[in-house]
């Protein structure tokens, strides 16, 4: 069984009597959290190789490794090994399904005391989206000015595309420890820059 996405859709490919077959995720029983994750996933990797991101970007990482996660999902839920095609850079990779844990009785031992969780870096989080924040604010606003004297429909459109190409990057790092911090203040510099344009039109 291979993971793919196919025009924006989660497929899963495999072999039958009549060949190779593509079916929707939808049609296996995989659960439907697990089968909406899976068309979520694919509808931002399209639109990350519809953008041309890198393929070092960050980007492409995360959805590489959100596209492994998800395969090993399906490995365990099906109980078979499943290979992941990356939508970016057409790498094939191999996902096998987790061993049972042997349920003999063995010796007892010693667990140490889990971690606690990390406390979350509020301070340096949210200077790092302020300093986000003002960069991207400051070159939206420089943009649209600047092609607004020229043409409001020019700076309209720039805006579209500028927003379209930083939505993939923000979607897929707003869970990441480090990165989320970075898609809020862009968010929020999207946001306070195109305040401030509504403002100089009145």
């Amino acid at each position: 069984m291979e993971l793919r996405v196919r025009d924006g859709r989660a497929v899963l490919a495999g072999n039958d009597e009549s060949g190779e077959r593509e079916v929707d995720p939808h049609s296996l029983p995989l659960g439907a959290d697990l089968a909406e994750a899976l068309h979520e996933w694919a509808k931002v990797a399209d639109a990350v190789v519809r953008t041309e991101t890198p393929a070092d970007g960050v980007a492409s990482a995360l959805v590489a490794r959100r596209g492994k996660q998800l395969a090993g999902r399906i490995a365990a839920a099906m109980n078979a090994p499943v290979q992941y095609t990356d939508p970016v850079s057409g790498e094939l990779v191999s996902v096998e399904a987790p061993k049972e844990h042997d349920e003999t009785p063995k010796t007892p031992k010693t667990t140490p005391e889990p971690e606690p969780p990390e406390p979350t870096p509020w301070g340096t989080g949210l200077t790092v989206s302020f300093i986000t924040a003002s960069i991207v604010t400051f070159t939206v606003v420089s943009l649209s000015l600047g092609l607004g004297e020229t043409s409001s429909w020019l700076a309209l459109v720039a805006n579209v595309l500028v927003v379209g190409g930083l939505a993939p990057s923000v979607w897929l790092g707003r869970k990441v420890p480090v990165w989320r911090w970075v898609a809020y203040g862009v968010v929020t510099g999207v946001l306070v820059a195109w305040l401030a344009l509504i403002l100089t039109l009145l």
